[in-house]
């Protein structure tokens, strides 16, 4: 995996998972729904985010604060806005950056797949084996997150993302300038568990606080 991404990009980008969700700890494919509730687990998360990053970057950082226009993820912005002393409402929403599209399949239960659907996803990347019908692919993705990149290389100081498992990946591999993987047609970082957060800064990543919730995407029980 190549670790370059565009000398052009200003300041650091520091991309976090939102916490846990309903349809998480349900199991069900939330993907680019617009609003999935956090859980008390998931609150707690971006607590803990909020606390990291302002023991990190101190009160009232310079970073511009971008989001999903997901729920989700703008519930977990307000709880980091709070610890950073940051006024929410100016934060930017992007759709570019929601969860992968699941199409026909947004909302159904992973128990519920059977027959040839029931090796949809593939557990040991925490990805998806295909397209879900209607749905969208890895490359989909990675070219809206690129245009997000693209249209944000300017932006004065830092940059504070709050979005998804999966788009969150394939950015993060967009950033580093990680390979393609064939097998799914996009960059694609490696998994975190939500609650996560990573820096990345001249097209290298670290992680700055690891999470305590789920995968990507978890097995079907």
């Amino acid at each position: 995996m190549t670790t370059n991404a565009s000398p052009a990009r200003r300041g650091r980008d520091f991309i976090a998972r939102h916490g846990e969700t309903v349809y998480n700890i349900a199991q069900r494919m939330q993907g680019d729904h617009p609003h999935t509730p956090l859980t008390r687990a998931g609150f707690a998360q971006a607590d803990a985010m909020g606390a990291a990053l302002r023991d990190l970057l101190g009160v009232k950082p310079a970073i511009t604060l971008w989001a999903s226009s997901a729920g989700r993820a703008l519930q977990t912005l307000a709880i980091i806005a709070e610890h950073l002393e940051l006024d929410w409402h100016a934060a930017r929403r992007d759709d570019r950056l929601v969860e992968i599209g699941m199409g026909e399949w947004s909302g159904r239960y992973y128990r519920e797949l059977t027959g040839a659907d029931a090796d949809f996803l593939d557990v040991e990347a925490r990805l998806y084996r295909r397209p879900a019908p209607g749905g969208e692919w890895y490359d989909a993705i990675a070219t809206r997150v690129a245009g997000w990149a693209a249209d944000t290389n300017d932006d004065p100081g830092d940059r504070l993302v709050i979005m998804h498992g999966m788009s969150s990946r394939v950015l993060r591999g967009v950033l580093t300038g990680a390979d393609v993987l064939p097998q799914f047609d996009a960059p694609v970082a490696p998994d975190l568990p939500q609650g996560s957060i990573v820096r990345i800064e001249g097209g290298r990543e670290r992680v700055v606080h690891t999470g305590s919730g789920r995968a990507s995407v978890a097995a079907p029980a």
